[in-house]
């Protein structure tokens, strides 16, 4: 394992000019460039903030720092799994010239993902502390442990995804689809507490995905740091990802390029 971490790292650079490419093309001859990657969430959330007011009276001032956190990290979400569905496809040259460890390629998606969160992270901070204040900073550090657990978890699932869709070419209609489920079924465009009064704060309660969700938004919109059962049902989701995706992945690797 050592071995195979160590390969990895000496492909970083490679690995660098894949996720360079990939943003250099999506933003090929715009305008705005990267700009295009903050107008969605921006424009969702100034959406989503008028309807949410008109019809629940909610606060936009802490509603709105609320909405556009859960959406980017949402976004960063769905951008690493259904991205990772094709990774393997779109890497086949490399995979057939270039003796490169296939896990680079689901963390090409991931890293490409994490990109467009940071800057999407820094809106929310802006808009946090321009809405709310500025709060307790002395949280704001638990931030870097959960970018990496981001990326962890951003790789994992990715790589299942992608090697689901090699195998099982419908798979990413399958995964599509059950994102789009898991998105109504994860508080990220409507506050726990609307869930609680109705008697749905199960769906909070037993969503491992809040959990995840809580390491972003109690530090920065609340100033304090994730509930200990965040941050354990967190580590074990990311722990039990990672290790299913590592096995899977260590199992087929030979014979992947075979199935593309």
């Amino acid at each position: 394992m050592t071995a195979y971490f160590k390969s990895i790292w000496s492909t970083r650079f490679f690995l660098f000019s894949l996720i360079k490419y990939d943003l250099n093309t999506r933003y090929q001859r715009s305008i705005l460039g990267v700009g295009w990657s903050l107008i969605q969430p921006i424009g969702m959330t100034i959406v989503l903030c008028t309807v949410f007011h008109r019809l629940f009276g909610v606060n936009i001032r802490e509603f709105g720092p609320f909405l556009l956190a859960g959406i980017a990290f949402w976004s960063y979400f769905t951008n690493s799994v259904l991205t990772g569905c094709q990774c393997f496809f779109q890497a086949e040259p490399y995979m057939r010239q270039y003796p490169a460890p296939a896990a680079i390629y689901p963390m090409r998606a991931a890293l490409g993902a994490m990109f467009h969160f940071l800057m999407a992270l820094g809106i929310v901070l802006t808009l946090t502390w321009v809405m709310q204040g500025v709060s307790n900073l002395h949280a704001l550090p638990i931030l870097l442990p959960t970018l990496i657990l981001l990326v962890i978890f951003g790789w994992s699932m990715a790589t299942l995804a992608a090697l689901a869709n090699t195998h099982f070419p419908d798979s990413q209609h399958l995964i599509d689809l059950g994102m789009q489920a898991l998105f109504y079924l994860t508080p990220i465009i409507y506050p726990p507490e609307i869930l609680n009064d109705r008697g749905l704060g199960w769906l909070v309660k037993y969503n491992p995905i809040a959990s995840i969700l809580e390491l972003i938004r109690a530090p920065i919109l609340h100033g304090q740091l994730p509930s200990t059962k965040a941050v354990y049902t967190a580590l074990i989701l990311t722990g039990a990802a990672f290790g299913l995706a590592s096995f899977a992945l260590t199992r087929v690797q030979k014979q992947l390029v075979f199935k593309l």
